[in-house]
């Protein structure tokens, strides 16, 4: 059941932010015991296929601006490489405080963008 709740949650926040749902799939994936490692990389399969849930439904709610997408999709996978080779050297206990920081600095911002 807990998985269910879960799962439901992370496609629900993928689908209103945009794979927001890593922000709840890490913990509770790191609640079912995996290392902080472990959990970042599965959450990023697991938000993969949310995020192709989410793109067609977009998509077919004519939502969605693929010349804007294309533009940064390059340096994106950049980015997904550099990430996926840095994670791999990084301490677990670094790694856990980054993602601390990094939703720290979006709820702040969040809270306070008008």
């Amino acid at each position: 059941m807990k998985k269910i709740f879960m799962g439901v949650i992370c496609g629900l926040l993928n689908g209103l932010f945009g794979s927001g749902g890593g922000v709840a799939a890490v913990p509770m994936l790191e609640a079912a015991k995996l290392e902080a490692k472990e959990s970042h990389a599965t959450s990023v399969a697991l938000i993969f296929v949310l995020s192709l849930a989410t793109t067609i439904s977009y998509f077919l709610g004519d939502k969605l601006d693929f010349t804007m997408a294309w533009s940064y999709i390059p340096y994106g996978l950049v980015g997904a490489i550099a990430g996926a080779v840095l994670l791999k050297k990084i301490p677990n206990s670094l790694l856990r405080r980054i993602f601390g920081v990094i939703i720290l600095f979006a709820a702040f911002r969040i809270l306070v963008k008008q």
